[in-house]
């Protein structure tokens, strides 16, 4: 083998476990053409071009197939001269492929060397996952003749075996018949061939003496505009087959001959293996194109799913971290419970008149207990946590209904074995422990701010509690983003908690304590909704795409520039 052929087994071998790692598991538009572009890839480099470039010197194989009904059996035991193939009318008559040769030539077919998934038998069998060997003296050293099942088979395993044969041949010997030549499916079959440039025989079978003029010259015209002018046309008339379901040998002379005379002249025979060799090979650069591109399609949408994800629950923590700080939730129970604590009624009136009083007024008017200020810590407790809540249904629908709205999505929503569409079943609970976690914080930082002011008046006035939930009150109308009466309202509460804070820590504390208190609220929450998107990652990571579009392309563009596959005296 020259470096030139080494360097292409070599790359040909790295498409293959590109191949293999490529997973296609979206459901994309087209996904299943590209996945079976892949296996038929994978199944034509096993079965035929890494085993025939690592053994130019093997016999010939001819691959007998066809429509069903056409008659291949019949033709390949009249080839014979003997019943190798089970001939019948009920359908599929060939179920398991058979493969006549030499018995010279045994040693090419009796192992794994092509066709390796298929398990070798010499008899008779229906298990289409088999090979059945015939050693004929009638078949010529150097060829093999394989009998594959029908191309439009009702038994859908059946025709992919046919299609997965046929990609193994040297040869292709396509037979058809009077009656099915102009059907779609042969058509398609031919195609392939003539886009993989392979060599190929067409066999106009069953065809009546007084018609065979006139369907075999509309059967050449289809040929040639369907790019097949080179193809060889024989036609074999409709005949009586004898007891052994063989027809008249004169019948299939002129197609045994010429095969005899293939098998007989090494140059003729290494001709017909660089047509098809080349072809397969270069064909395969172009639909390992293919493959990328769908690799590349299934990580855009893999992105634009992640994308949809983190884009429903950034919106999430958006809202949560505005709504904690406008005012929202400065409503009902939380503000009720306030007010209650500071005697917001008397301290509003001391606000509008006399603001300058306040600090001096504040600790006088405050008549609120401990258990107020408790009061007022269970009601923010419950707020946020229903804020929370909230905003994870609401980014939970967001996100499935992004998803649904492409089929690879709805696919992974109607899979997942989760309820994606809502927030999980241990939210809530997580929720109010994170609501508790940052409380206890906020009392620390309170605690720990006024370790030197404990003994103060002021302090012991208002306590540890009640400086603790004034400085939530404070964070939650940060930006006094309520309007109307509620900013009254709302700005009003938060001012007497800022003013009642100020009196005893000072103002430039109490802005620092206010904003490292609204970080860490911003951190659990966004930590709280990062394990709700983790569902969806999850899900993601279950069909991730395997990193394979560069590995494929570069080997496309090396197969590209790999030049004729065989040189030009290859098998002389």
């Amino acid at each position: 083998m020259t470096a030139t052929a080494t360097d292409l087994v070599t790359t040909l071998r790295q498409l293959r476990e590109a191949l293999r790692e490529t997973e296609l598991p979206l459901q994309l538009p087209g996904a299943d053409d590209s996945r079976r572009a892949r296996d038929e890839m994978l199944d034509q480099l096993d079965d035929y071009v890494l085993p025939r470039l690592a053994q130019i010197e093997a016999p010939l194989l001819t691959v007998v197939g066809g429509s069903t009904g056409a008659g291949k059996s019949t033709l390949v035991n009249t080839l014979v001269g003997t019943r190798v193939s089970e001939t019948g009318v009920l359908r599929p008559t060939t179920r398991s492929p058979v493969l006549v040769h030499n018995p010279a030539d045994v040693g090419w077919f009796d192992t794994g060397r092509i066709l390796p998934e298929l398990a070798r038998t010499t008899g008779a069998t229906a298990d289409p996952g088999a090979l059945q060997l015939v050693s004929s003296d009638s078949v010529p050293v150097g060829l093999a003749i394989l009998d594959a099942p029908d191309i439009d088979s009702v038994e859908r395993r059946n025709r992919a075996l046919a299609s997965q044969l046929l990609a193994a041949a040297d040869l292709w010997l396509f037979v058809t018949s009077a009656a099915r030549y102009a059907d779609q499916v042969p058509w398609d079959f031919l195609k392939t061939a003539a886009d993989r440039s392979a060599a190929l025989a067409v066999v106009l079978d069953r065809t009546r003496p007084e018609a065979v003029e006139e369907v075999a010259g509309d059967l050449a015209r289809l040929l040639t505009d369907r790019g097949l002018r080179d193809a060889l046309l024989f036609t074999v008339t409709e005949g009586v087959v004898d007891a052994e379901g063989l027809l008249p040998a004169e019948s299939v002379a002129r197609i045994r001959d010429w095969l005899q005379s293939l098998a007989a002249d090494a140059n003729a025979r290494a001709a017909v293996v660089k047509q098809t060799l080349d072809g397969a090979v270069r064909s395969l650069a172009g639909r390992t194109r293919v493959v990328a591109d769908a690799v590349a399609a299934q990580e855009e949408m893999t992105a634009r799913l992640h994308r949809s994800v983190d884009a429903a629950y950034q919106e999430a923590v958006t809202r949560v971290d505005e709504a904690s700080a406008d005012g929202t939730l400065l409503r009902g129970e939380v503000l009720a419970r306030w007010q209650e604590f500071v005697g917001t009624g008397e301290l509003l009136k001391s606000l509008e008149s006399r603001i300058g009083w306040l600090r001096d007024r504040i600790t006088g008017v405050l008549r609120g207990r401990p258990q107020q200020a408790e009061q007022v810590t269970v009601a923010v407790e419950s707020g946020l946590e229903s804020l929370i809540l909230e905003h994870a249904e609401s980014a939970a629908e967001r996100a499935v209904a992004s998803w649904r709205s492409s089929e690879a999505g709805q696919r992974l929503v109607e899979e997942s074995e989760r309820d994606l569409g809502r927030a999980s079943r241990d939210f809530r609970a997580k929720a109010e422990r994170a609501v508790r976690d940052w409380q206890q914080d906020v009392l620390e930082m309170v605690r720990s701010e006024g370790a030197d002011k404990r003994s103060t008046a002021r302090f012991l006035a208002f306590g540890v509690n009640g400086l603790s939930v004034a400085l939530m009150v404070v964070v939650f109308a940060h930006t006094a983003g309520v309007t109307g009466a509620e900013a009254g309202i709302a700005g009003g509460s938060a001012l007497i908690g800022q003013k009642l804070l100020e009196a005893v820590f000072g103002d430039q504390a109490v802005r620092r304590l206010a904003a490292t208190a609204r970080r860490d609220l911003r951190g659990r929450v966004e930590a709280l909704l990062d394990t709700e998107r983790e569902r969806f990652r999850n899900v993601l990571g279950q069909v991730a795409v395997s990193d394979t579009e560069q590995r494929l392309r570069a080997a496309a563009d090396r197969i590209d520039g790999s030049g004729s596959v065989l040189p030009a005296e290859a098998g002389r």
